[in-house]
């Protein structure tokens, strides 16, 4: 298994290229044997980290026709920063060596239908845990709320919202993490902010920070 570190641009054109082959219907499964997984039992160098939602239609290594060992996944509901996620993300960077983010959202996610049906003023409480969980979503639906006079929470955009949350999330990782932006502004580490399309399969790119663009091979 080969220990070069490749370029932020060259993971997340790698990435790109396995994402449309899963559009196609063309998928590869690379690196999912049995030689595989004996070469990794020791050992780990992935070629990029995730952050994204626990939904189960979100599958990494599917979505980007990866295998074992190259992504380091962290999940949870409605991809919402928090000190775990901060805590595995650095590890990634700093002792994995990752050149790429990428920070996955998606349509129709239940997290952000949560925290924009919290917004209601008939809505009911929550479990104290899952409010807690979507309770940094808020900002984002408030946001868009007084961005449209007409809106509602019945009637705002919920993928709108999704965007500005997606957003929220890789500034709030640039802004927790030292080691996260230090390695960006150095030129080592790209972050790559995408939703998901779940019908089409598509990650779609909304805000790259850092060494990497949507152009190019």
């Amino acid at each position: 298994m080969s220990t070069e570190r490749p370029a932020p641009q060259q993971v997340w054109d790698e990435l790109r290229h396995g994402n449309a082959r899963f559009i196609g219907g063309e998928p590869h499964h690379p690196r999912q044997d049995v030689d595989r997984r004996h070469s990794l039992a020791h050992v780990q160098a992935p070629r990029a980290a995730l952050f994204g939602c626990s939904d189960s239609r979100l599958a990494a290594e599917i979505i980007f026709d990866v295998g074992l060992g190259d992504l380091f996944v962290v999940r949870n509901a409605g991809q919402v920063i928090s000190d775990s996620v901060v805590g595995s993300l650095e590890y990634a960077v700093a002792v994995l060596d990752v050149p790429l983010i990428v920070v996955l959202g998606h349509d129709e996610c239940g997290a952000v239908r949560a925290a924009i049906d919290s917004t209601r003023s008939d809505a009911p409480p929550l479990p104290p845990h899952i409010w807690r969980l979507i309770a940094p979503i808020v900002p984002a639906v408030r946001r868009v709320l007084r961005a449209h006079a007409t809106a509602t929470p019945e009637s705002v955009d919920p993928e709108h919202v999704g965007r500005e949350h997606l957003r929220d999330t890789v500034a709030e990782l640039l802004h927790s993490s030292d080691v996260i932006s230090d390695a960006v502004a150095g030129g080592r580490l790209a972050i790559v902010g995408a939703n998901y399309r779940l019908a089409e399969g598509a990650a779609v790119p909304d805000i790259i920070v850092g060494p990497a663009t949507n152009a190019g091979a």
